[in-house]
């Protein structure tokens, strides 16, 4: 799966005449996940903006999005309920502390 968003990390790449160039994208940006075990999850609940629905924040993941987003599913399948993943939280639907 990893293949088929390689042309997704060359994007700003146009083109080079030089027939040995090989493109080294930024891999810096992903996080090291840790152990589940060592992970500190902050779950809290959450009513602003949300005109008065209450909804569950998970906070305080640390690791790759394709794991935050892993869990999300996780956590929203077993709930039973709907939510998302955004900006490194999970918010799922209702009260589930």
């Amino acid at each position: 799966m990893n293949n088929m968003n390689d042309w997704k990390k060359r994007l700003n790449i146009v083109y080079s005449t030089n027939p040995d160039y090989h493109y080294q994208g930024d891999e810096s940006n992903e996080t090291e996940a840790l152990p589940k075990e060592k992970q500190l999850l902050r779950v809290s609940l959450d009513k602003r903006n949300r005109k008065g629905k209450a909804v569950t924040l998970i906070t305080g993941f640390v690791g790759r999005e394709d794991d935050l987003q892993e869990l999300g599913k996780l956590l929203k399948t077993k709930c039973g309920v709907g939510g998302s993943v955004k900006n490194g939280e999970i918010i799922v639907q209702g009260d589930h502390r």
